[in-house]
C-alpha cells in the first residue's frame, strides 16, 4: 500500500496500482484505481493527464473537470453537484509541453466524507482543438468505511480485563494517531487500549485532529456480578449408570442494553477460546443431554439455571466438566471455573469370612469408592442367578460359585 499524502495519508489508502487509459496519445493516469477512506475525514485523488502538442494548432486545456453522476457526454461537474456543496476543490497545476507532449496533473479534495460518497470518480479535461476533449476511464473506485472497535478478553472465563482495537476496512497506517473515549472522556491514545473494567461504560476511538471521524460507541459491562455456581465440585457415578451434573449462572441486568443468553454449553475438551461443545462430541454421542431454564431478571440481577445429564457412563468419561455461557452483549461470554470433577467408577464386592478358620461361609458387601447414599437397591447374583436384594449377602462358599452385585 502507498500513502496518499504525508497530510492526509492516514486517512485513505491507495488499494491498487496505477491505472491508466489512452487514446492513441490522449490519456489519463489515476495514482490507483481504488481508494479507501474513513466516514468524516478528507481524502484526495490524484491524476495526471497528457495529449499531444500539434506544431500546426497548438492545443490549450480550457476545461477540467471531476464527475461522479452523468456520463462523458453530459457529466455533472462536481463542483456544481449539490451534494457536495461546500466539500469539494479540484485544484490543478499548469500544463507545461515538452517535445511532442503535453502534461498536466489534477487533485480532487473531498472532506467531511458521507457513506453516500462511495462511488467512481473520473476526470475529464478539454481542449480547443475540434472534439478535443477526453474522458479517463474507467476511473476510481472511492469506498468509505467507519473506524471499527474490536474487544478481546484477556480471559474469557472472567472477562474483566479487555484489549479494545482501533481498527478499519482501511487498513490504516500503524502510526495512525488514535485517541480513546470513555464515557465521553478522552482516556488515552494508540491503536490498542488496555481497560480493566470495573463498571458499565460506553467506549470509541477517533482519528486525532478529526473529531467527525470517530467510530460507533461499544458498551462494555462490569463484570464483577458474573457467576456460575456448581451443586458440587466433585462428582462420583457408577459406570454404566446415569448423571445429572447442575449449576446456576448469573450476571447483571442492565437497563441501558438488555442482556440476553444466547448461548450455554458444557464441555471438558478444548479450551476457553475454543471449547468443544459435549452436544457436539463424538465420544458422547447420544449419551448427553443439557437443559436449561428459562432466565428470569429480577432487580439487577438475570438468574438462570442449567442441567448436563449423562448416560451410559464409561470410564473414559471421568474428567473435569466446566459450563460457559455467551450472551447478546459484544464479546461477553463466561465460564464457570473450576468445573466439576467427574470420577466413574464401578461396583466391587468385598468378602469377608466369618470363620477365618473355615473359609464356608462368607460375608459379601456390595460397595463402590462413592460412598452411595443409604441402603440403594443392590441385587445379588451366584452362578449368574439373582438370589437376593439387600447390600450384604451371607453365603456357604461351595466350590466353583461365582458371586455379583448389581
Amino acid at each position: 500500500m502507498t500513502l496518499i499524502s504525508a497530510a492526509r495519508g492516514f486517512l485513505a489508502f491507495l488499494l491498487s496500482a496505477p491505472v491508466l487509459q489512452g487514446n492513441d496519445d490522449w490519456r489519463v493516469t489515476y495514482s490507483s484505481s481504488n481508494v479507501c477512506a474513513l466516514r468524516g475525514a478528507m481524502v484526495d485523488i490524484n491524476c495526471t493527464y497528457e495529449y499531444p502538442d500539434n506544431v500546426q494548432y497548438r492545443p490549450n486545456t480550457v476545461r477540467t473537470l471531476w464527475f461522479t453522476k452523468g456520463d462523458k457526454y453530459q457529466p455533472v461537474d462536481l463542483e456544481h453537484d449539490t451534494d457536495y456543496t461546500g466539500r469539494v476543490e479540484s485544484s490543478c497545476g499548469e500544463v507545461s509541453c515538452t517535445g511532442s507532449r503535453c502534461h498536466g496533473t489534477c487533485t480532487l479534495i473531498i472532506r467531511d466524507l458521507r457513506q453516500s460518497d462511495s462511488a467512481v470518480y473520473k476526470f475529464r479535461f478539454t481542449t480547443n482543438l475540434p472534439g478535443g476533449e477526453y474522458t479517463g476511464d474507467p476511473g476510481v473506485m472511492l469506498t468509505l468505511t467507519d473506524l471499527q472497535v474490536k474487544v478481546s478478553f484477556l480471559y474469557p472465563e472472567n472477562p474483566t480485563w479487555a484489549e479494545l482495537e482501533c481498527h478499519s476496512m482501511c487498513g490504516l497506517a500503524g502510526d495512525t494517531p488514535y485517541i480513546w473515549i470513555r464515557n465521553g472522556q478522552n482516556v488515552g491514545q494508540g491503536i490498542n487500549y488496555w481497560e480493566y473494567i470495573q463498571s458499565d461504560g460506553s467506549y470509541s476511538c477517533a482519528v486525532e485532529g478529526y473529531k467527525r471521524v470517530t467510530s460507533p460507541l461499544v458498551w462494555l459491562q462490569g463484570n464483577g456480578d458474573w457467576t456460575v455456581t456448581y451443586s458440587s465440585s466433585n462428582v462420583c457415578a457408577l459406570r454404566g449408570a446415569m448423571v445429572d451434573i447442575n449449576c446456576t449462572y448469573e450476571y447483571p441486568d442492565n437497563v441501558h442494553y438488555r442482556p440476553n443468553t444466547v448461548r450455554t454449553l458444557w464441555f471438558t475438551k478444548g479450551d476457553k477460546y475454543q471449547p468443544v461443545d459435549l452436544e457436539h462430541d463424538a465420544d458422547y454421542t447420544g449419551r448427553v443431554e443439557s437443559s436449561c431454564e428459562e432466565v428470569r431478571c429480577t432487580g439487577s440481577r438475570c438468574h438462570g439455571t442449567c442441567t448436563l445429564r449423562i448416560k451410559d457412563l464409561r470410564q473414559s468419561d471421568s474428567s473435569v466438566y466446566k459450563f460457559m455461557f455467551t450472551t447478546n452483549q459484544l464479546g461477553l461470554e463466561y465460564i464457570g471455573n473450576p468445573g466439576v470433577m467427574l470420577s466413574v467408577t464401578d461396583i466391587q464386592v468385598k468378602v469377608s469370612f466369618l470363620y477365618p478358620t473355615d473359609p464356608s461361609y462368607a460375608k459379601l458387601e456390595c460397595h463402590s469408592m462413592c460412598g452411595l447414599a443409604g441402603d440403594p437397591p443392590y441385587i445379588w447374583f451366584r452362578n449368574g442367578q439373582n438370589v437376593g436384594q439387600r447390600v450384604n449377602y451371607w453365603a456357604y462358599i461351595q466350590s466353583g460359585d461365582s458371586y455379583s452385585c448389581a
